[in-house]
């Protein structure tokens, strides 16, 4: 059954995080958040789903010092960091990048190490994006994983390298490797990375897409019409 690349992307997310007690997805971040709001409908309201985006009765009513709060705590087991640059030692960039400046890091440098599993996310899959070594260091930690538009990569931690898990439908082990400036390691046979089914994408397509509607409405407008 045919689904949109962000659905995939979504259920690509969700079979990485599988059970948590408590997510937080930060301000610009529908693809994760709807990730989270699949997991929370399969699953019976699991895991709680804290969202800096949503637009009436936002968790954190201190904003994110209270999510700092939380995350010291231990009381935060998922979140989600990108960048403008990615580089193969899993450091991200949010300062600048070839002369451009971005908003900055926005205490990533923080939640990356804290936050027992950080899930690292670019739709973007140019080696513009995941680069070699990053201009600036705005975070650097241990993730669980790296997903991108083309493919999803597992963090090795001893070796402090990526290696390729799968590879998105449509695309090919060749054209990621084409498209990465960093070295990662490959197996042998490289997967495909696994498609939502009938009943995840019924589930994407109604009460998900109405839950994200409410707080990113331009998203969903685009994606499910």
């Amino acid at each position: 059954m045919n689904c949109a690349p962000e659905e995939l992307l979504a259920f690509s997310i969700a079979r990485l995080v599988g059970r948590a007690e408590h997510v937080a997805v930060g301000a610009a971040s529908p693809i994760p958040a709807t990730a989270m709001f699949f997991l929370a409908a399969r699953d019976g309201g699991r895991p709680r789903v804290s969202l800096l985006q949503k637009r009436e009765g936002n968790p954190f009513t201190e904003g994110s010092r209270e999510l700092f709060d939380l995350a010291g705590q231990g009381r935060i087991d998922v979140f989600f960091l990108g960048g403008a640059q990615i580089d193969g030692e899993a450091n991200i960039n949010l300062v600048e990048a070839e002369g451009r400046r971005f908003p900055g890091s926005f205490g990533s440098a923080f939640m990356y190490p804290v936050v027992p599993r950080t899930i690292l996310f670019r739709e973007e899959h140019s080696r513009r994006a995941l680069v070699p070594k990053v201009e600036f260091i705005s975070a650097r930690g241990d993730p669980q994983a790296l997903v991108t538009g083309k493919a999803v990569f597992a963090w090795r931690k001893a070796k402090r390298r990526f290696r390729l898990e799968s590879v998105h439908p449509g695309h090919t082990a060749g054209e990621v490797r084409a498209g990465t400036g960093f070295e990662y390691d490959t197996p042998a046979e490289v997967p495909a990375t696994p498609a939502p089914d009938a009943a995840a994408l019924a589930l994407l397509r109604g009460p998900v897409a109405k839950a994200i509607a409410a707080d990113y409405p331009e998203f969903a407008r685009r994606v499910w019409g």
